[in-house]
């Protein structure tokens, strides 16, 4: 029934977020018309949390090393915060070539397995 999903980051300077996309994570793409990327990702996982209102969603990425990571990303001069320790995985914050900040995180959780 369900094939993927399809996340949509949205940005003051999209064309400098997909250049980050492309060039610094390494996505792979495809252009979906008129030059507009639509990049791929890894398997993906979604997690329903408790809150407050609706129409609140958020979008992390996943890594296995999150502090190598960080490293590699000032290695391309990309900000990041400090490495939190949570209780379900250690978590990091990039801040995108257009100014809007990404999740990043290495889950301690266990995993579901792509279909």
């Amino acid at each position: 029934m369900i094939t993927g999903a399809h996340s949509i980051v949205f940005s003051t300077d999209a064309e400098a977020d997909r250049t980050f996309f492309r060039d610094i994570l390494g996505l792979p793409h495809v252009d979906a018309g008129e030059g507009w990327p639509i990049f791929g990702l890894p398997p993906a996982e979604v997690a329903l949390h408790p809150w407050d209102e609706n129409d609140v969603h958020r979008l992390y990425l996943i890594c296995d090393d999150v502090r190598a990571f960080t490293l590699e990303m000032q290695r391309h001069g990309v900000a990041t915060t400090p490495v939190e320790e949570q209780e379900w995985g250690l978590l990091t914050e990039l801040t995108l070539p257009g100014g809007g900040k990404l999740g990043v995180y290495q889950p301690l959780h266990p995993r579901p397995h792509s279909s």
